[in-house]
């Protein structure tokens, strides 16, 4: 691994410690107790899991279609899922912002009311989680032999039963991956989010943004506080993804 290598992981573990050690559980408690923060860990969870579940839902076909076939544009369309992965966040959220200022996307503005409410929340984790969440089950399917799909249609199923009872049991750890990455992204999302639906507290404060309004008052033990609980619940993921990722899909 090498000294470079072992400075790193030092430096990351001295981060965490550092947070620990400029806290207290008082303050931990004290800040977790506020209606503020419980309000932003709620709206943090549930549209985490929003996020979560369209991002699997978008992610399986895309995937799907991008690792079994083979078109002439299909390098140029890789490269467009990628990138809400190169952007910095900050371009995603304004992008979005000008999505609804113009043409389709103010007349959905008219009905509906995207800019600067939940739906925005979700809309800006969505944006850039699903990418993750794409790019894992393109790997997952590309790495699932195809033949098997093959037999089963020679047996009698249709592609459609082929593809929900042969491919997708083989894929089941890919999807647990797929889905934990993109809970986590939209979990911690915080410059698309910012921009896009704004910092409103009791209203479209999630966890990210909490940190960021802690900071801007100078409450730095709640700001900390929530960093912790975001660093658990990242650690927490990570494990799920390391756990189950690793594991070679049965042939």
């Amino acid at each position: 691994m090498g000294v470079i290598g072992s400075t790193y992981i030092v430096l990351i573990i001295a981060m965490i410690l550092a947070d620990f050690a400029y806290t207290s559980p008082g303050h931990i408690i004290e800040a977790l107790g506020s209606k503020e923060i419980q309000y932003a860990i709620k709206l943090s969870l549930i549209t985490a899991t929003i996020t979560m579940v369209l991002s699997v839902l978008v992610a399986i076909p895309i995937g799907y279609f991008m690792a079994r076939f083979q078109f002439r544009l299909k390098k140029f369309i890789d490269a467009i899922i990628d990138i809400p992965i190169v952007l910095p966040p900050l371009v995603i959220g304004l992008s979005l912002l000008i999505l609804f200022q113009t043409g389709p996307g103010r007349l959905i503005e008219s009905y509906v009311g995207v800019t600067y409410t939940v739906y925005a929340v979700v809309l800006a984790q969505f944006m850039v989680a699903c990418a993750f969440a794409v790019r894992t089950m393109y790997v997952t399917f590309a790495q699932i032999n195809s033949r098997q799909e093959q037999v089963a249609l020679t047996l009698g199923c249709n592609e459609k039963q082929s593809f929900f009872y042969v491919l997708l049991p083989q894929a089941k750890n890919g999807i647990l991956t797929a889905a934990s990455l993109a809970w986590a992204r939209a979990l911690g999302e915080f410059g698309p989010i910012l921009i896009f639906a704004g910092a409103t507290r009791m209203r479209t404060e999630v966890l990210p943004t909490t940190i960021f309004l802690e900071m801007s008052v100078g409450n730095i033990e709640a700001a900390i506080a929530v960093s912790l609980l975001m660093i658990a619940s990242g650690f927490a993921v990570l494990l799920i993804v390391r756990m189950f990722g690793n594991q070679k899909t049965a042939l």
